[in-house]
């Protein structure tokens, strides 16, 4: 596997995507933090996403191979993170992940991109074994990947400041139905 590293993090515009045929969505390499971190920022618009980004990677919650991205003709054009968590379950505390942030690129969104970047990624979390993915977002968008309200599979968000309908559960194919608790 070749690496390369975009010079100062920032991502070069102009690319013209006129497949997904040729998108490859990958762990992100170590080295391409910085580049991921300026992907996401753009796609925010807002450098706070940045701090969140910084924030977790120092955190115990950060694993390497659990940041994706999206590539195209060599750019990074896509990315999502998950981190891990617990849910305080009625009989043990259980290892989950969190999907925060995912981003595409502010010139190629509306194409496709998070779409492909949210399937495969979450194809790619298929043999780990944590049983869940949580995430607050909305809720007419994420459903279509398969998640559905949180609440409704006995589970109660981290802060009451999440509305109900905004948190919401994958179940990977270790889910145990008999899960429950606060995240």
């Amino acid at each position: 596997m070749c690496s390369y590293v975009i010079g100062v993090g920032l991502p070069r515009y102009g690319v013209r995507m006129t497949s997904m045929d040729s998108l490859t969505v990958r762990v992100m390499r170590t080295e391409e933090f910085d580049a991921m971190r300026a992907l996401a920022v753009g796609a925010f618009g807002d450098d706070g996403i940045g701090d969140l980004l910084d924030a977790l990677r120092e955190s115990w919650a950060w694993s390497d191979e659990l940041s994706f991205v999206a590539e195209h003709d060599g750019d990074l054009v896509g990315q999502v993170l998950y981190t891990g968590a617990f849910v305080d379950a009625p009989l043990r505390v259980s290892t989950v992940l969190v999907l925060s942030p995912i981003g595409v690129r502010a010139d190629l969104q509306g194409r496709g991109i998070g779409s492909t970047l949210m399937r495969q990624s979450l194809r790619m979390l298929a043999d780990r074994p944590e049983p869940a993915v949580f995430l607050e977002g909305h809720p007419r968008y994420y459903p279509r990947f398969g998640f559905e309200p949180a609440s409704s599979l006995g589970f109660t968000a981290p802060s009451t400041r999440i509305p109900d309908e905004a948190f919401m559960a994958y179940r990977l194919p270790r889910f145990d139905p008999g899960l429950s608790g606060a995240l």
